[in-house]
Order: structure tokens, then sequence, then C-alpha cells
């Protein structure tokens, strides 16, 4: 999705589509304020006010840089650029919505709701409840939402962009140890975790073990392997992004669309060197309308996007070596082949067809992974 400047004009009070106002203080269904090329719905609710739970931090929202300096012609002006906006994407939520945005606003300069593409009345509640809402025409997936809000963050100049789940399993109260973790730190992303230190979670049994495999694979594949660099919860939806991960993840067309998208702001964060610490939340699970993906699909999912970023990240180590090893399996299957026809005279059907297949096994993954290296070369270049 590019950056549409609708993002930040409806914002501002103005739609670059439509060249309507955006109307503080209310959603109408029957005249959203416009629709980007993408597919984008947007409606403005302003939210202003400091939290008192930053009254005492190092950089307040009261210390925001002063943007009204404007007005359109219908009188709307442009919103102070905010310190900490609190980013919700959210499908199908219009039961749990009202309350997770009233709540997150005690915590947040901003709110903002991505709805993507829900069947009910979301937009409508969230907006009612104090947010600003993003809404998507369709729903395009979690990570299509997520890269909506960072867009909006980075248009809106936010210092820290801070998300979190629709469901009420995320509580917002634990808003402001993220911030001040990332404040203290000058850390990049602060991860919300379920299973760091102090934290309490009454995820079931599978959730865990699937939790467990992947939290492994994926600290595998971005080499984090001494115990200070892994990250115990590499799937959460809890995370708080600092200005400069919100301008690259902004920028950044390979985070997928989809769930996966988690673990690609990992990859993300990985390649551009950026600061991970994680703190300890309470996250529960036995809230209605808890997620409704199915965590063994989902999970397949994602072992298969950490495959295939594997793959294009290290190809001579994920392909290269394993072709090498398949092309020596297919060497001996010839070998003995030779030598079972040399004594017996016949050829072993079993031995051929085994042989066949590590050769050209082999071999192609050889292909693959020489033609992936040079790519990544070039793409350097």
């Amino acid at each position: 999705m590019g950056r549409a400047d609708v993002i930040g004009d409806v914002f501002g009070g103005i739609c670059s589509e439509c060249g309507r106002a955006v109307t503080d203080g209310g959603f109408e269904t029957g005249s959203l304020t416009g629709r980007s090329g993408d597919g984008l719905e947007l409606v403005q609710r302003a939210s202003e006010g400091t939290p008192a739970e930053y009254a005492n931090a190092e950089s307040t929202p009261a210390e925001r840089t002063d943007a009204t300096a404007g007005s359109s012609s219908t009188g709307a002006t442009l919103q102070r650029t905010p310190s900490v906006v609190i980013g919700i994407p959210a499908y199908n939520e219009a039961n749990s919505i009202a309350s997770v945005v009233k709540s997150a606003s005690e915590f947040g300069d901003r709110v903002i709701v991505v709805d993507d593409g829900s069947r009910d009345e979301t937009a409508l509640v969230a907006s009612e409840a104090g947010a600003s809402v993003i809404q998507h025409e369709y729903n395009r997936g979690y990570g299509a939402a997520l890269k909506t809000l960072f867009q909006a963050a980075d248009q809106q100049g936010a210092r820290h962009l801070v998300i979190l789940d629709a469901d009420n399993q995320h509580d917002p109260a634990d808003v402001p140890r993220l911030v001040a973790a990332q404040r203290e730190n000058d850390t990049e992303i602060v991860i919300g975790s379920r299973f760091g230190d102090g934290a309490s979670t009454n995820a079931p049994p599978y959730r865990r073990a699937g939790l467990f495999v992947v939290n492994a694979l994926t600290n595998m594949s971005i080499g984090a392997f001494r115990p200070s660099k892994r990250i115990s919860d590499t799937q959460s939806g809890f995370r708080a992004y600092n200005r400069r991960a919100i301008v690259g993840l902004a920028e950044d067309a390979a985070i997928g669309s989809h769930m996966n998208a988690s673990t690609d702001i990992l990859y993300h964060a990985h390649q551009r060197g950026y600061d991970i610490d994680e703190i300890g939340i309470d996250v529960r699970y036995d809230v209605e309308n808890a997620s409704s993906y199915d965590p063994f699909s989902h999970g397949y999912n994602l072992v298969n996007n950490i495959s295939t970023t594997v793959q294009n990240a290290h190809p001579l180590l994920s392909l290269g070596l394993p072709g090498l090893v398949s092309l020596l399996f297919g060497v001996s299957g010839t070998y003995w082949l030779v030598a079972d026809y040399l004594a017996t005279g016949s050829l072993s059907f079993l031995l051929t067809t085994l042989s066949a297949l590590f050769w050209f096994g082999g071999f192609f993954a050889c292909i693959a992974a020489v033609i992936l290296h040079a790519m990544r070369v070039a793409n350097r270049r």
C-alpha cells in the first residue's frame, strides 16, 4: 500500500480525494470522508489531552510540537503532533472496541483504530468511543492494518506508536510501561511478552507449545542464539515502536499483509540493527470473541513464512548446503547402483529412483541457491 496523502490530510481535517472537511465528533455511515486509491475509507474524531501517567516522563505529551499553524476553509485545524499514539487493528470487534478505546485513551495522546473491512459496526462504535478511525474498504489482513497504522503514525509525526489488540486480551494500562522502557533505553521496539519476567497468561497448553516452536524457529532465523538476544514472545501483538521504527516500517513494502507480519517486522528490525527489549505483561484468553484464527493453520503459515524468509536471506546456507548433501547422496547411490549392476546384471528400481531424486533435487537446489544469492548481491548494489 502506498503512503497516500489522504491519510495525513484526513487527520489534518481535509480529505485530499474528495475535498470535504472531516467532522469532529461523529461518524456518519452515509458520508465517509473519502477513499484513497487502494481502498481506504477514513473518518476522524479528534481526541486531545495529556495522560496523567506521563506527567513526570522525560518527554511528555505537553512537549509536543504545536502544528496548528493553519486551517481549512471549513474551519478544521491541524492537530498537534502527538507523542504517544495507540494503534488498534480491528476486525468485527464491535462488542469490545469501545471499552478498549476508552481505556487506551487514558494512556495516549491519540487512539487510531484501523477497521479492516469489518462486517459489523466496529468503525462506528470506535468513532463514538473517541478514536480516530481509518477504514479498509474490504478485509485485507492483520499485516495490512499494521502497515496502515505505521503510515498514519508516520504522517502524524508520532514519537511512539503502541499497538495492541482490539479484543480486550491486552491491558492498556501497560502502555506507559512499554513507553517508559523505550525512552529509558532508547530502544526501537519494546515487546509486551507473555513469557517475560513478571508476565501472566492463561494461554492454553497447545498454544504455548506452538509458540515455543515458532519462537525457537524465529530466533534461529535471525541468528538470536545467545540468551541475551533471544526474543521470548515473537508473536506478541502488544508492541511499542519509536520514531525511527515507525518511519522505517511505514516505508517497508516487504511487510506481509497477514498474520506473518509480526515475524516480518522482526526481520525488518534485525536487518536494520534495531534494538529490541521485552517486558512482561498480562494477557487474557478468557475474553469474549478472542482471536478467531485457527492456531494450527496460523502456525503452519508462520513456519512457512520463516522458511521462505530464511531461504531468501541465506540462500547458500539454506538451499546450497542441502543441495550439496543431496548431490553427495546421488553420487553414492549411483556408485552402489553401478556396483550392483556389475554384480547381478540387473538394475534395482528402488536404488535407481532414489539416486535420480537425489541428483535432480540437489542440482535444482544448488541452482536456486546461486540465483537467489546473485539477486541479493545485485539488490545490495
